[in-house]
């Protein structure tokens, strides 16, 4: 019986052979010592005996048996060899007994290449195993570039986990995924959480597989990850196979998303197409009022963030008179907001904004089971296909007043202070610290963040410094003793003066959304491309401005206009090249930079005076927003001593009264 199993494994062999060929790929199996140094193997490291993925054991170590197998490990030697008989007798022990003896292999860049134990393999793989035992030497790569940082990530995932049989295409995807199941980086998984996910994993791949997944460039890991950021790995736990090809099958698009080389389109614009002039032309076919909801995660009476967005559907209303009718819903993150914007659908929104970062997961779940709901997320780099993402170029407001802050000073020193390390902001940080270059090449911008030590705590700390000149938050906070703290002010002891602030003009905002939808303008852009929509307008499109204070002077306001226009008819721009980092790198040779390089900026220029804060030195409320929408360099642990000063600054910052409730309301 074990000679006809050698017969269709032969046949196996050899028909991957001839398509190999055809293909005009080697049809035998690749071998490590081709391509991988000595050096490289006697550096390698023991991992003792794993459970391999059969699938991910791909090669040999050494060229002994290269020509007997094809490549995908099946037979190539004939009927009656020696090597029949054995391979036959394998099969045998493991009809009858089991294979056991762990084979011998290398791993190199999540591959597996076999030095004792081929035949096992090939017995094994025949059989369809899932898993193969083996003891294992990891060698790590000696060069550099994506593919590798991708690998090095992978270990570091495997080293709390010890998992091994998922992959992700691009980076990013195992510390979003250890986050996912809800685990901080590093943290080590327990053998019952390893087992349950393994099975999860294997449960997941048959319903991919058999939606067509292999078809696909990007990784079943992919695949799974939007799954589980849609409808949560706590559910994927307990949901059958036809169930989880059901759900697939709604949210392919996102699924797809993952093959694309860049995911993301940044629209920097309103859509060019003749919008319709007239209101009432725009609605003519619509047989009731419109609604539209806006979801927040705070109030209006807590929040500056939440209260500036409520004026922009104000404004809206005001626009539409009698055509569209707005509904806010407040707190959505009190209980879950996935019911929250259930609620509004089921009250008759059609469009649905909604306007934290932190409101992400539930919009994105919310528009796969409502493909006919438009749902739109104020946040920043998201590549979701089933939701649209709009912020503003608040960097473009932040150049201006930081060329005027660097004509006031006379020290050349001025204050920064920044909320939280997430898209954007970085952007900010650095166009703030360029205009004051610009006007006075001896300016350095010290740098401190209210999500590490509290808002008034950071920017006592530049005041004691002797800094008088200082940008704090974006938007007012609504505490009695941080009323005033936004902007760009001159502070000399208890004596405060606002110079400038930035203007979020969400209203005009919405406006622009609302006509591109109903002129279908924004259909017509989405439907043109396979990727996500992220809306990323500024002062060009109008929804950013900048308000000069009665105390500035008239050269310095005009110079600020004069800024201003020139940003709005771009013949200016904050982020000309080249740019010169703190570490001395040289970004660019005379280009502008790109949207996609400015929202992932993730390094500050030379003339800031501080860091980006690791994740474990932020303010709960700080990390919360990090793992929502952080930059990858503040996703970084820090030193147990970073840890100690974070707790102290942490308990001091919570001893402030209503701090920590302010502070939970901003974005």
């Amino acid at each position: 019986m074990n000679e006809y199993y050698y017969k269709d494994a032969l046949k196996l062999g050899q028909k991957e052979s001839r398509a190999c060929v055809l293909k005009g790929k080697s049809p035998c199996l690749p071998v490590l010592d081709d391509f991988v140094s000595s050096t490289a193997v006697t550096m390698g490291v023991d991992l003792g005996v794993v459970q391999i993925p059969a699938k991910l054991i791909v090669g040999t170590k050494t060229r002994g048996r290269v020509n007997a197998f094809a490549a995908n490990f099946m037979p190539l030697l004939e009927e009656g060899t020696e090597f029949a008989d054995k391979w036959n007798r394998l099969c045998q022990a493991h009809l009858t007994e089991g294979i056991r003896e762990p084979i011998k292999a290398y791993e190199y860049m999540n591959r597996y290449y076999v030095e004792e134990g081929n035949k096992r393999v090939s017995v094994l793989k025949f059989f369809d195993a899932l898993t193969i035992p083996g003891h294992v030497i990891r060698i790590m790569p000696e060069g550099t570039g994506e593919e590798v940082e991708l690998y090095n990530e992978f270990v570091e995932f495997n080293k709390c986990s010890k998992v091994n049989f998922i992959e992700f295409s691009k980076k990013g995807g195992y510390a979003l995924l250890q986050k996912s199941l809800g685990k901080t980086p590093g943290e080590e998984w327990t053998d019952d959480e390893r087992n349950a996910f393994a099975g999860t994993y294997h449960h997941f791949e048959r319903a991919y597989e058999q939606s067509g997944g292999a078809k696909l460039t990007s990784t079943c890991g992919d695949a799974m990850l939007s799954y589980i950021q849609v409808y949560g790995y706590p559910e994927l736990k307990v949901t059958e196979t036809a169930d989880i090809r059901k759900k697939l099958a709604r949210m392919w698009e996102e699924v797809e998303l993952h093959s694309e080389e860049e995911p993301i389109e940044v629209k920097t614009d309103p859509p060019e197409e003749k919008r319709q002039g007239i209101v009432s032309k725009m609605f003519s076919g619509l047989a009731q009022t419109y609604r539209v909801a806006f979801v927040h995660d705070g109030t209006p009476e807590k929040s500056g963030w939440v209260n500036d967005h409520e004026k922009g559907r104000r404004y809206v209303e005001r626009v539409f008179e009698g055509k569209i009718n707005t509904v806010p819903y407040y707190d959505a993150m009190e209980d879950d907001p996935l019911k929250v914007i259930e609620e509004a659908i089921e009250n008759g929104a059609k469009l649905i904004f909604t306007t934290s970062p932190r409101l992400t997961q539930a919009s994105l779940r919310a528009a796969v089971e409502h493909p006919d709901i438009l749902i739109m997320n104020c946040s920043l780099n998201r590549s979701h296909r089933y939701i649209s993402c709009y912020y503003t170029r608040m960097y473009e407001a932040k150049f201006i007043l930081g060329a005027i802050a660097g004509s006031l000073t006379d020290s050349g020193k001025i204050g920064y202070v920044c909320d939280y390390p997430i898209y954007g902001q970085i952007a900010g940080i650095n166009a703030f610290a360029l205009g004051a270059q610009m006007t006075n090449p001896r300016a350095k911008v010290y740098l401190e963040w209210s999500s590490v030590v509290g808002a008034k705590a950071a920017a006592q700390k530049l005041a004691d410094q002797g800094i008088h000149f200082i940008s704090s938050q974006d938007t007012a906070r609504f505490r009695e003793d941080d009323r005033d703290s936004y902007g760009l002010s001159y502070i000399n002891g208890e004596h405060q003066e606002l110079i400038a602030n930035p203007v979020w003009k969400w209203g005009v905002y919405y406006e622009e959304i609302l006509r591109s939808v109903f002129d279908k303008s924004m259909k017509a852009e989405y439907d043109s491309s396979n990727k996500a929509l992220n809306l990323y307008w500024g002062m060009s499109a109008g929804v950013v401005d900048v308000a000069f204070s009665p105390w500035l002077s008239m050269p310095s306001k005009r110079f600020g206009e004069f800024l201003r226009d020139g940003i709005v008819h771009k013949v200016c721009t904050p982020f000309l090249t080249p740019i010169i980092t703190q570490s001395g790198e040289k970004i660019g040779s005379g280009e502008k930079l790109s949207p996609d390089q400015l929202i992932e900026m993730d390094y500050l220029v030379e003339n800031v005076i501080g860091t980006i804060p690791q994740y474990d030195t932020l303010t709960p409320m700080g990390k919360a927003t990090v793992d929502s929408a952080g930059i990858e360099a503040a996703k970084d642990t820090a030193s147990a001593d970073d840890e100690d000063e974070a707790q102290s600054n942490e308990e001091s910052e919570a001893g402030a009264p209503g701090a920590a409730e302010a502070e939970a309301q901003e974005p």
